[in-house]
């Protein structure tokens, strides 16, 4: 069920998408629609096609197959007037080592209409970036940190992030988030950023996207997810051969004495009148975002 598009224009539109490296396929038909003005975690497990998919969607990787319209317009390879409302932070960031940071930041700035040079000063004092060290200097979290910087300074209408704070320590991580939500409270901003670290998405209040079999599986705000997903967990002494059928179960599985179902939209009473009849005591949980990662992925 993909999020309600009546209150935002349509920032990207995916139709069709197609990806393949040799004879394995990443991307199968993928369709996406993304609205402005939100927060969308891509999640997915390692090897999902996380990284590809970000690429493409920005041109930066050829497609076999396919369509992709960024702010209305197709996307065939990057470049053009909507680049100056995009930015992007790759996994690693390994360009210009020979380059001092603030000669790196000058050189950028010019190709960019909207750079805040204020910003990229409070954020080089604050994350306690050397502006004259040498990018191949810079650690590993150091050169994240830089590549955010470079990221958010052009005032992107369109922030792409792959695994931004991989390499950040917790303080660092913090610092990032509270940049990213401030950059979030302006109309029309939106953030597509993949991550294996959910409490930054429920810090975020991210809409969450799912990368599962070479297809956006669903995408749905968050607060959606935890009041349609259940954990339903039947247990009795005598066990269970499997788990009981119910409506709306995605995936099921017998624990011990115990049968876990995580559930769509259950109903009570049906719930209820099944631990009656199959004499079996009856617990509902509301499963964290980790916990869903981990049964949908």
């Amino acid at each position: 069920m993909p999020i309600s598009e009546t209150t935002a224009s349509t920032v990207l539109q995916v139709r069709g998408l197609e990806k393949s490296f040799k004879q394995r396929q990443v991307l199968k038909a993928l369709d996406w629609s993304v609205p402005g003005g939100r927060v969308i975690g891509l999640l997915g497990r390692n090897g999902a096609g996380k990284t590809t998919l970000l690429r493409c969607l920005l041109g930066l990787s050829p497609i076999d197959g396919g369509t992709i319209e960024l702010f209305g317009q197709p996307m065939i390879e990057p470049g053009g007037e909507r680049m100056h409302r995009i930015g992007f932070v790759p996994q690693t960031f390994d360009l210009f080592p020979w380059m001092k940071v603030r000669a790196y930041l000058d050189f950028t700035a010019a190709f960019y209409e909207r750079w805040d040079n204020a910003l990229v000063d409070r954020l080089l004092s604050s994350w306690e970036l050397d502006a004259k060290q040498k990018i191949g200097e810079l650690s590993q979290g150091q050169r994240q940190k830089l590549a955010i910087v470079r990221a958010i300074a052009p005032d992107p209408d369109l922030l792409v992030l792959d695994e931004p704070v991989a390499s950040l320590d917790p303080q660092a991580r913090r610092a990032f988030m509270s940049e990213l939500l401030t950059l979030m409270r302006v109309p029309g901003k939106t953030v597509i950023f993949s991550t294996h670290i959910t409490a930054d998405l429920e810090r975020a209040e991210a809409d969450i996207a799912l990368l599962r079999d070479g297809c956006i599986q669903f995408t749905r705000p968050l607060a959606e997810l935890r009041e349609r997903m259940k954990r339903v967990v039947f247990h009795r002494v005598s066990g269970w051969p499997y788990p009981p059928v119910v409506a709306g179960a995605l995936k099921t599985h017998v624990q011990g004495d115990q049968a876990v179902l995580l559930v769509e939209d259950p109903v009570m009473e049906s719930l209820h009148a099944l631990a009656a009849r199959e004499n079996a005591g009856l617990r509902i949980e509301t499963p964290t975002l980790e916990d869903l990662f981990v049964e949908l992925a």
